[in-house]
């Protein structure tokens, strides 16, 4: 019986999709269903299969098999059982993708506990908030976290190391996990401020069948395929859809673990022979910018991005280094990924700047302010139908004459100035063009005259003085029109970004939150913002 993983066009998935269907690709069913069995100890029947490459900053790569990741974790299982953990407790961990992580995770998850997960660059007020709203039993981490969570109440602190790993051979290193897949498995917090704490995401087991649809038809994952995801398991993007996707399927999957140096990650995709891979926008960027970028030999035969849009000129950079087209997977941590552009179908062809077409089985819609579809090419609020009920998305968006979606930004980052709307993301996409900008960012700021006026925040190794700015602002009136250029010009030693690696627009916008009469000359702001 052929099973999803066998079809690989875009026809043929709108053909044999099923709810159904995705369920063949798992032991488990509605009455028991554990994401520690499927994506772990089921493949572990061979003793040298390689599950995980962690490709670590600073230090040799750690090579981790099905088998030692089913033991550790079923060591840790009974540990955390004997600590008194019980089925719905919460359990924090914040660590690096390592041999430490991968236990701990996946031992949570066999005990029936719930796992979750935080990024290890928190400071004490992010963990703080964090601990304070899942109150978790205990809190897994590394010595230097410890010491800044020493005044957290109610938590026990367990510090995971060699020494810890080595205590676990005392325990047996099988453990029977026994959940159903309603039961909840991992509490996700998405990347939001101190002062604003995102509501944490309560995912079931039963969260790994759903999504296997964005697995299949947007990061392309087949078996034989060597994927690597960048992303932090911190956040949706790389716990989801760069570990427990591929390794629910069995692949051999690689993860980065310190802090992010693209040509440590281009060394390790050639050493390892990647395949395929699943990035943000942002380190397409950097691999781009990276003066090691051409002194590889690369593999891969698909790629998709995620998290926000990625620019053009990067766009054509990398299709035209690795060979492949560049596919887009959109969705949010809320409502799961809705478009995608198929990795890897023949009959999918990939248009530069969409956004793909709905997954199968999937409806949406580009609507205006009264609820009604929009024509072809008319911006409007992008919906997604959920039991019957439309779901915005608080994006924007358009379609094309095809089908084909297209992003055209945040609700709030509609700039409108003097009666014109413009998209920031167009805006940072052209200024992306110029050869001399590295990151680019845009917002609108207070005008006495016109309401709002672009503001544009550059990245360059160039000074950022005034010829430099009137050649910018001569740039954007060329590829855009007269009235898109950015009227005032900052450039800031770094763009401030969400943890898991977007332009922070909100930071920026609070950081112009009071009004000044804007002169209608040209700016150039000599900024360190």
């Amino acid at each position: 019986m052929q099973k999803l993983t066998d079809y690989t066009d875009y026809a043929e998935a709108q053909q044999h999709w099923s709810p159904k269907k995705l369920w063949e690709l798992f032991d488990g069913d509605e009455n028991s269903l554990n994401i520690a069995h499927e994506c772990i100890d089921r493949h572990a029947t061979d003793a040298s299969r390689v599950a995980i490459t962690v490709v670590h900053a600073n230090g040799p790569d750690e090579i981790l098999t099905y088998r030692e990741i089913s033991q550790d974790s079923s060591r840790f299982a009974h540990y955390l059982a004997a600590q008194g953990v019980a089925p719905g407790d919460r359990v924090a961990v914040m660590l690096e993708p390592s041999k430490a992580f991968y236990t701990a995770l996946f031992g949570i998850i066999k005990t029936g506990a719930i796992a979750v997960p935080m990024f290890t660059l928190f400071g004490p007020d992010a963990m703080r908030l964090r601990i304070e709203d899942c109150r978790p039993k205990l809190l897994l981490t590394n010595p230097e976290k410890a010491a800044m969570a020493k005044n957290l109440q109610e938590v026990g602190i367990q510090i995971i190391d060699d020494t810890f790993l080595t205590g676990l051979t005392q325990f047996p290193d099988t453990f029977k996990a026994e959940t159903r897949a309603s039961d909840l498995a991992i509490f996700q917090y998405t990347s939001g401020t101190t002062r604003e704490l995102p509501d944490a995401i309560r995912h079931t087991h039963k969260a790994l069948v759903t999504l296997m649809v964005a697995a299949l038809y947007g990061t392309g994952l087949r078996p034989g395929d060597k994927f690597f995801c960048p992303s932090s398991p911190a956040w949706g993007h790389g716990l989801w859809h760069g570990t427990l996707a591929p390794l629910a399927l069995g692949l051999s999957i690689g993860a980065y673990a310190g802090k992010f140096n693209a040509s440590r990650l281009l060394q390790a995709l050639s050493t390892h022979r990647f395949t395929n891979m699943s990035a943000a926008a942002t380190h397409y960027r950097m691999m781009r910018n990276s003066p090691e970028i051409n002194q590889h030999e690369y593999y891969f035969n698909k790629l998709s991005f995620t998290g926000e849009p990625i620019d053009s000129s990067t766009e054509s950079f990398i299709e035209g280094l690795f060979k492949t087209s560049i596919c887009s997977m959109y969705g949010t941590t809320e409502i799961g990924v809705i478009l995608v552009s198929y990795p890897g179908a023949s009959d999918f062809p990939v248009k530069h700047g969409s956004l793909g077409k709905p997954i199968p089985g999937g409806i949406v819609e580009v609507q205006d302010a009264e609820g009604r579809p929009c024509p072809p090419n008319v911006v409007g609020e992008m919906k997604v139908m959920r039991r019957n009920e439309w779901v915005a998305t608080k994006d924007l968006g358009r379609i094309d004459e095809d089908g084909y979606f297209y992003h055209a930004g945040r609700a709030d980052d509609v700039i409108i100035s003097a009666g014109w709307t413009m998209s920031a993301v167009e805006i940072e996409d052209t200024l992306l063009k110029h050869p001399d900008i590295r990151e680019a960012a845009v917002i609108g700021v207070p005008d006495a005259l016109r309401g709002q006026v672009v503001k544009a925040f550059v990245i360059s190794t160039r000074p950022g003085d005034d010829t430099f700015t009137s050649e910018i602002q001569d740039f954007v009136r060329a590829q855009l029109s007269q009235h898109e250029y950015p009227r005032h010009v900052a450039f800031p030693t770094e763009l401030p970004k969400t943890p898991a690696g977007k332009i922070h627009r909100k930071k920026l916008r609070e950081q112009e939150v009071a009004f000044k009469p804007v002169d209608t000359q040209p700016q150039n702001e000599h900024a360190t913002q």
